[in-house]
């Protein structure tokens, strides 16, 4: 083969690594963490749409709900990988923006995923619960449970971590409005002043924490009888703790997630009522979105009326209240995840 030849099949190949190069597309999936059924079920649908497309995934978690040093850590390593675009549940919902600013200088799309970033329109676009929906709907069947007890109920939170992530303040003012609570800064926990609310406790969205947080509010005031908790497994840590007094069966718990465990904890009367949300769908939606972006350089839209795509929320409950359209635990369980 003479030299011109040899230049010429170089050349050819060189092309050709550089297209297979051009044609791969990196994202990254980066959730709060990797123990909660609802990220869990997240990533393998993240991981199931990006083999059907093709797509590179990697995939990154704090190490507990919260953790937002390690969601920074895995931004930078996206933007370092060349990745087209980040999927992520932000812990610190407004401390995550300045680096989600560098991933989308450095020509990334930036998906968040279930929690809104602080300010939402930080992200290219929002695949999400309406989470204040999800709250309302858990807050008017709890009033419409207790009936004309509402009037008195003794209320407690167990919100998810002090720096007051916005799904956490729109599930929980979202609540209070179903409720019939005056809520006075729809961006704000804990400004209310309606004397039926006990108060406020974290629970870092898992089981340990809502039993301490549960314990906590108990010694604030014995007499609670609503509690509205930020996800099932903070709602099954606070059974655990009501269960240890006697108290199990005096205290309406109502909750979001909609997972298999959830909805099987609302069958057994663990918890009276959940708002179902469908992480498969977030994360299938959101490596679409980044493929397409790669290949045409589109942006998703939100749903028409919305500033975020909506991906659906279900009331499940086996005791429906009268004017709360719900779903029941046979229903719930052919829906669930996890």
């Amino acid at each position: 083969m003479n030299t011109k030849m040899k230049a010429l099949l170089g050349s050819a190949a060189l092309a050709l690594m550089a297209t297979t190069a051009s044609a791969e597309v990196g994202a990254c999936l980066i959730t709060k963490t990797d123990t909660n059924p609802f990220f869990v079920k997240m990533k393998e649908g993240a991981e199931a749409k990006a083999a059907e497309l093709g797509v590179t995934l990697k995939s990154y978690a704090g190490k507990v709900d919260g953790d937002h040093d390690s969601q920074v850590a895995a931004i930078e390593a996206c933007i370092a990988d060349g990745a087209k675009g980040i999927l992520i549940a932000a812990s610190d919902t407004k401390a995550i923006v300045d680096q989600v600013k560098k991933a989308q200088e450095a020509g990334m799309v930036v998906i968040a995923l279930d929690t809104p970033l602080d300010p939402a329109d930080a992200a290219d676009a929002t695949f999400a619960t309406d989470n204040f929906l999800a709250g309302e709907l858990i807050g008017k069947w709890a009033a419409a449970t207790l009936g004309a007890e509402a009037a008195n109920a003794r209320i407690g939170f167990l919100n998810l971590t002090p720096s007051e992530p916005t799904v956490d303040v729109l599930r929980n003012q979202g609540f209070m409005a179903g409720f019939g609570i005056d809520v006075k800064d729809v961006n704000d926990i804990g400004d209310e002043d309606d004397p039926r609310i006990v108060g406020h406790d974290v629970t870092n969205g898992n089981e340990e924490g809502g039993r301490r947080a549960m314990e906590n509010l108990l010694q604030r005031d014995p007499s609670i009888n609503v509690i509205h908790t930020i996800n099932e497994p903070a709602a099954v840590g606070a059974y655990q703790a009501l269960k240890a007094v006697g108290k199990e069966n005096d205290v309406l718990i109502v909750s979001v997630d909609g997972g298999c465990p959830g909805v099987a904890s609302v069958k057994d009367g663990v918890i009276g009522a959940t708002a179902q949300q469908y992480p498969l769908m977030m994360a299938a939606l959101g490596v679409e979105a980044i493929k397409n972006w790669a290949d045409n350089g589109v942006k998703p839209e939100p749903t028409p009326g919305k500033a975020f795509f909506d991906t659906g929320v279900a009331l499940v409950t086996d005791k429906p209240a009268e004017g709360v359209e719900s779903i029941d635990t046979v229903k719930g369980t052919e829906l669930c995840w996890g």
